[in-house]
């Protein structure tokens, strides 16, 4: 069985037979994992496992787990901080500051591995233009130039724990102020104008990044539908202009952002039209189910298929991490970094 392009979530800290059902249904090829999925470390293992050995070839597993506002797992997992907190002293001392920030991302990609999971949305690459709240600390930095060297770091940090990195949210979310969990946000800048929040993205590209997430943001001055939706951005600029060769993931469909252009299975056909490998449906299972009686695909690309295959961790996971000096000296140099706020999300959707 092939890895279809549907990301869909479970309700519990183990899977229920209708869980495993829709799991096995042949357009489906991803699960996201929540806070509400989590009790402990072994929960987890066990859970992935048992999603692991539904089919063949497995589904992959993701979550959401950036550090600081944005980490799944808490308990038993190494609290990270935010970005902001990890690229301050980027301007004082870079070659230290992108030590750190590879340390940081190998350091989630390594608990994440251990406990059976493939890859994790990040790095967030937007730039702190300070007008986005859901953004927010969630930006290394408010310059293009050190939110991409940071943004390498992190990549390159979580590659060495044999995980694929996922930029986001392409082409920016930093410039507007209305949350896409919520509202749609329009972006009336033109193209030129975005080179700044592109950058990361080139040099990332450059560097072979994996995985890029696209914005529910409209951008009226370069196409009408959100970039999510886009043939413009996805086809034309992402893997035309920039020369992005990896998985492209839509940002989670039953977001308010993406509500506005038609049903639940209208948004996943353009979505996968405009060339995206990946289509998150998340906290609906009925919206689930109408994708999968009504979104019937003409087939699935066998390039994308690669695509999805390279999202997979890669490497056995290491056995014992707490125990090792590697986990040990990072955790010493992650938790020197300022502590930040508490989780404060309003929604389980994608971030």
């Amino acid at each position: 069985m092939s890895l279809g392009p549907l990301m869909i979530d479970i309700a519990g800290t183990a899977l229920s037979a209708e869980d495993r059902g829709v799991l096995c249904h042949p357009l489906v090829g991803s699960v996201i994992l929540f806070s509400r999925n989590y009790h402990d470390p072994a929960q987890l293992a066990a859970l992935t496992s048992s999603i692991r050995a539904l089919r063949s070839p497995a589904l992959l597993i993701a979550v959401d787990h950036e550090g600081g506002r944005v980490q799944r797992f808490r308990e038993g997992f190494t609290r990270l901080p935010a970005a902001r907190s990890l690229g301050r002293g980027f301007n004082e001392d870079r070659q230290f500051t992108l030590a750190l920030v590879q340390t940081a991302g190998w350091l989630m990609a390594a608990e994440l591995r251990a406990a059976g999971i493939d890859f994790s949305f990040a790095p967030c690459v937007d730039l702190d233009y300070g007008v986005s709240d859901v953004i927010g600390d969630r930006a290394f930095h408010s310059d293009a130039d050190a939110v991409a060297a940071l943004a390498v770091a992190y990549m390159t940090g979580m590659r060495e724990a044999g995980m694929a990195a996922t930029a986001k949210h392409f082409p920016g979310h930093g410039h507007v102020v209305v949350d896409s969990h919520v509202a749609l946000p329009v972006d009336r800048r033109d193209l030129a104008e975005l080179e700044a929040d592109l950058r990361p993205y080139r040099l990332l590209i450059e560097n072979h990044v994996s995985a890029v997430m696209a914005a529910h943001v409209v951008f009226p001055r370069v196409d009408t539908l959100p970039a999510s939706l886009s043939h413009r951005w996805i086809a034309e600029i992402l893997r035309g202009n920039l020369d992005f060769h990896g998985c492209v993931l839509a940002d989670d469909l039953t977001m308010a952002g993406a509500a506005a252009f038609g049903d639940v299975a209208a948004r996943a056909r353009l979505a996968f039209a405009a060339g995206c490998d990946v289509l998150p449906i998340c906290n609906d299972r009925k919206a689930v189910i109408s994708v999968l009686d009504h979104f019937k695909p003409a087939g699935l690309n066998p390039a994308s298929q690669a695509r999805l295959v390279r999202m997979r961790g890669r490497g056995e996971p290491i056995h014992g991490l707490a125990g090792s000096d590697q986990w040990k000296e990072a955790v010493v140099r992650v938790a020197a970094v300022s502590a930040t706020p508490p989780l404060v999300l309003t929604t389980e959707g994608q971030a």
